[in-house]
């Protein structure tokens, strides 16, 4: 199959997937709807500095299948990978990786994450204090892929969750299911993934509440003479209304003099909606070793708009260093206004 057919299947599925979604009841990931919303948050610093959750890329970085189960494979195993996140006002984000060969299963990978907000100071209802508590996400992830053929794979990760905040705790177990296609000169990449498919095993306080699920696909294409790889992602792809009433930029006007209502045009509207589920990377590969990569969210940007023109919420940047033994990766990635998470990644082959 050539790359020009892979990308009309890929395509199709998303416009097919947009069209399922008008029909979808499903609410659309907003904060606050949904717990473990962390889930949503790659720890790892080659994805960050793209902007991109997950990486459809066959490559012997072990960061990529912690993220992509489908995009494990046997040059991977015998790697050990760590990465840390310096999150806001303190709290850290850390995961260690692993991944084997076992004669009679295949490659596994074990991943330890952690996502630790630091130390708070607890009050009762009557403002009394009640001493310093902790409050911090754990998470273990199992992940298998099974390759088809040379081209076709499919993966799995199960990810059991604890929450503890304070004395209050929370189980959840969730799943990511991905399927994967990579051409025979490993040029051009594609995943579509289903993320977060689980629910909570026990509740803070009886009150069951929705994790983070998402159906998404992603693709990467590395030019044939030039040092540059293109990803593109088509996120939230379950829900197809990712907007909201801003009150500061709203949608309709009334005009003070005639009452008349001035309302956003139909092709406007679903322009800005169309973007808000898609996201641009490129990564430059200077020599062999050196990497540098840049991505653009504009839902980010989107939601983050202030009263500036420009702001570089949405915007990602990184670095990369790959060697014989070890690679390393730096990424930070605007959230928002005033603050950007740092990422940090460190593998080793053994």
């Amino acid at each position: 199959m050539t790359n020009w057919k892979l990308w009309r299947v890929f395509l199709c599925a998303i416009i097919f997937n947009f069209h399922f979604s008008l029909f979808n009841p499903a609410t659309a990931q907003i904060a606050g709807l949904n717990t473990l919303t962390v889930l949503d948050l790659s720890s790892q610093a080659r994805a960050s500095g793209l902007g991109f959750d997950y990486l459809p890329l066959y490559d012997r970085d072990l960061s990529i299948a912690v993220d992509n189960p489908s995009m494990l494979h046997r040059d991977m195993c015998g790697v050990g990978s760590m990465s840390f996140v310096s999150l806001f006002e303190g709290s850290l984000m850390g995961t260690f990786s692993y991944a084997h060969d076992f004669k009679h299963i295949g490659p596994l990978l074990f991943s330890f994450r952690f996502n630790n907000y630091g130390r708070f100071e607890g009050y009762d209802e009557e403002e009394r204090s009640t001493g310093e508590f902790t409050a911090a996400d754990y998470s273990l992830t199992l992940g298998y892929a099974m390759w088809l053929d040379s081209n076709f794979s499919i993966g799995v990760n199960l990810k059991p969750i604890l929450s503890q905040y304070a004395h209050y705790s929370a189980l959840a177990l969730a799943f990511d299911v991905a399927g994967s296609y990579v051409s025979d000169n490993r040029r051009f990449a594609a995943t579509a993934m289903l993320r977060n498919i689980g629910a909570q095993l026990s509740t803070f306080d009886g009150t069951v509440e929705k994790i983070p699920f998402e159906l998404s696909a992603e693709l990467s294409y590395k030019l044939d003479k030039a040092p540059f790889r293109f990803f593109l992602a088509a996120n939230e792809l379950q829900t197809w209304d990712l907007r909201y009433e801003d009150p500061h930029s709203p949608t309709s006007e009334t005009d003070p003099f005639t009452g008349e209502v001035k309302k956003e045009s139909w092709l406007a509207g679903t322009a800005d909606n169309l973007l808000r589920h898609m996201q641009l990377g490129v990564e430059l590969n200077i020599g062999k070793s050196f990497f540098a990569r840049v991505g653009y969210s504009y839902r980010q940007t989107a939601e983050m708009r202030g009263f500036d023109a420009f702001n570089l919420s949405g915007f990602s940047f990184g670095i990369g260093l790959h060697t014989r033994r070890f690679d390393f990766a730096f990424a930070r990635r605007n959230y928002h206004l005033s603050q950007a998470p740092n990422f940090f990644t460190i593998s080793y082959r053994f």
